[in-house]
């Protein structure tokens, strides 16, 4: 039986992770409050399971991983710090064989960005298939709900009389440096960065990631595109769904509590939306760190993940 540490259990994806992990294939290796902060405990904990999930901040998995002397554990870092490292294998299996093939093998797996991960599925194809040029200049739109900044920001949406500021929906990233916007770079092999406009609301799970083009900026037609996201998001993990939308809406909790993505074109001949719906905290995060790490370990893919 595998032996599974979860470094960082108290934060929210550690958390969701550990709930994932009540299973009868897996054996948790557990600290106590005080273990955690003992250097020793960590280390000897990080050093004698088979995997190690480090749900913490850039500087601390980067600290982790450098603890680790033990070269048959592997390491699924949920963090910012190792996504667009080569030698680490990223953590979206259904980009293609190549993606799936160095995650299978490796030792070392970053965890896509929850807003990365919408662009990068919508974006990565349509590059691969040349019906956008790497040079071209996009914008992405991306809501999602709260639960996605952390402990601090859901106890802050959650508080008796919280500030009136939280009860609509809320720019951030304004200066466009968001973290996410290296690896949506660095994966997709575009020149260079779009304009990103992410916006948190007031509900707990979900996200909804658009990208806007003009038919003159395609190397092709609306329905090739359809064809490329068709063949290749055909499974219960990411799926391509025409006329996706609720009666001229398209909700950004739709997929909340599922840990699977939904693709969709929306749009004329001109004028073109692509849509990628999902759960901040499932595609986006914890239920993409378990389906890697039954993916590496050999086990069920779907195995402690709630696809449909």
């Amino acid at each position: 039986m595998k032996k599974i540490f979860i470094d960082g259990r108290a934060g929210t994806t550690g958390l969701r992770i550990y709930e994932r992990i009540n299973r009868d294939d897996l054996e948790m290796i557990i600290l106590s409050d005080e273990e955690r902060k003992n250097p020793e405990r960590r280390k000897w904990a990080l050093n004698n399971c088979d995997l190690a999930f480090l749900c913490l901040p850039d500087d601390a998995s980067r600290e982790a991983v450098s603890m680790i002397e033990n070269d048959n554990v592997v390491v699924i870092d949920t963090s910012t710090a190792h996504r667009t490292n080569p030698d680490w294998a990223y953590g979206f299996p259904e980009l293609g064989d190549e993606f799936y093939q160095k995650i299978k093998n490796s030792k070392r797996i970053a965890v896509p960005g929850c807003h990365a991960s919408g662009f990068i599925a919508l974006i990565y194809p349509l590059v691969k298939a040349g019906l956008i040029d790497k040079d071209i200049a996009l914008s992405c739109f991306s809501l999602t709900g709260y639960s996605g900044g952390g402990k601090k920001m859901i106890a802050e949406y959650e508080a008796e009389g919280r500030d009136k500021l939280l009860d609509a929906p809320r720019v951030y990233g304004i200066s466009q440096q968001h973290k996410h916007l290296k690896e949506m770079v660095a994966i997709t092999g575009l020149d260079t960065a779009p304009i990103f406009c992410p916006i948190v609301a007031p509900f707990y799970s979900g996200m909804e990631v658009t990208v806007p083009l003009f038919k003159k900026d395609l190397n092709g037609s609306v329905e090739q595109i359809k064809n490329v996201y068709k063949s290749t998001y055909n499974t219960a993990f990411v799926s391509f769904c025409d006329n996706s939308d609720e009666n001229g809406f398209l909700s950004s909790g739709a997929l909340s509590g599922l840990d699977s993505m939904q693709i969709s074109v929306f749009g004329n001949d001109e004028r073109i939306t692509l849509v990628a719906r999902y759960d901040n905290l499932g595609k986006g995060a914890s239920g993409a760190a378990i389906e890697c790490m039954n993916i590496v370990l050999g086990l069920d893919k779907e195995k402690g993940l709630i696809l449909k």
